[in-house]
């Protein structure tokens, strides 16, 4: 039996949970400062919120103050907190982490370093330790087509870990892999982490084709296929630029977990509401009052920063790299309020 420590209680979070503790180890759930509401429910014996779904009742809860004894003894960290708040969690808790602990990254997105510039959050993750902790606490980025709710549910789900730490990715795979939580695993960490940031952001596009129909209006299916193919080709050159592998994102980190966030979920939603003609600000804060983080709008602000930033430091290898990212152009344009979005979509998409 291992010591499973879950940081973030939100959806994906307290989904987790669900293979850990069918895996056979004791698990802890810590939440957030955010996160006091959440706890209050499953403490109460009822699903959770944003999944629908109860955690098992030996999981053990533990609030915001409670961090360091969240970390006591834990042999594996899964980190799940929102892109926003992750670096200020790891900070935190990096007083209480053992050295040799990995750090299984459920987190998807961009950061910021402390210098501004943009990059993947597990060089940002490690940033934020101490060199020691840095060299001795690896990092497992964790993707794939894996829905919180279905997660929870126990469904059949196909994760992919990616580690350059062998002994890491096989710790983390032992300690969570069940008859339904698959764990693929590879070394190529920045290729699962650039899926699983990009993807995000791509649904929105793919989500906005289906909202073009309206409500019982024609489909626009023939765009969406075209947008969710020019996604995947981004995706492609956006991983290779940060040295991850195309490979990767042919498979589940990529290609599976772009379809199955185009089909649900919040990326898709916002997508849905501005093709039926909301603007965007409007549904963003909409969803806001809802309680749901759309993660692929500031993943789509970061990532075209940061492709303008590699093209610019490393011209002779990644050439004009913007240019040949015109649905990531179309997106931010779309976010900023652009009118006809079909129009834009169409223009990054279709052949000439």
């Amino acid at each position: 039996m291992a010591t499973v420590t879950i940081l973030g209680a939100g959806a994906m979070g307290s989904a987790l949970a669900t293979p850990a503790v069918a895996a056979g180890n004791r698990v802890r759930l810590w939440g957030t400062w955010l996160d006091g509401e959440l706890l209050a429910e499953l403490r109460a014996g009822r699903p959770h919120p944003r999944t629908g779904v109860p955690v098992d009742p030996r999981v053990e809860l533990c609030d915001a103050g409670g961090l360091a004894t969240a970390l006591r003894g834990s042999d594996l960290v899964a980190v799940a907190i929102s892109s926003e708040g992750v670096l200020d969690v790891v900070r935190r808790a990096a007083t209480a982490l053992a050295p040799g602990t990995p750090l299984l990254l459920c987190t998807k997105g961009f950061g910021r370093r402390p210098d501004g510039t943009v990059d993947l959050l597990p060089v940002l993750l490690e940033a934020a330790l101490s060199p020691s902790l840095a060299r001795s606490c690896p990092v497992v980025a964790v993707g794939g087509p894996c829905k919180a709710n279905e997660v929870a549910a126990g469904r059949p789900t196909a994760a992919v870990f990616g580690s350059g730490h062998g002994e890491a990715l096989a710790r983390g795979a032992r300690a969570l892999a069940t008859a339904a939580y698959r764990v693929h695993r590879t070394d190529d960490l920045l290729g699962v982490e650039a899926a699983a940031a990009t993807k995000n952001v791509y649904a929105i596009a793919v989500g906005l084709c289906h909202g073009l129909s309206g409500s019982g209006g024609q489909p626009w299916h023939d765009l969406a296929a075209a947008v969710f193919t020019q996604a995947v080709a981004e995706m492609r050159r956006l991983a290779v630029a940060l040295g991850g592998r195309e490979e990767t994102v042919l498979g589940p980190a990529g290609l599976g977990d772009l379809e199955v966030t185009s089909l649900s979920g919040r990326n898709r939603e916002l997508g849905a509401r501005v093709g039926r003609g909301e603007p965007p600000g409007e549904a963003l804060a909409a969803m806001a009052a809802a309680g749901q983080t759309v993660e692929g709008v500031p993943a789509a602000r970061l990532a075209h920063e940061l492709t303008g930033s590699l093209a610019r430091r490393r011209p002779g290898e990644v050439g004009d790299l913007p240019a040949r990212l015109p649905l990531l152009a179309a997106v931010n344009r779309i976010l900023d309020g652009a009118s006809d979005p079909a129009a834009l979509l169409a223009a990054a998409v279709l052949p000439l």
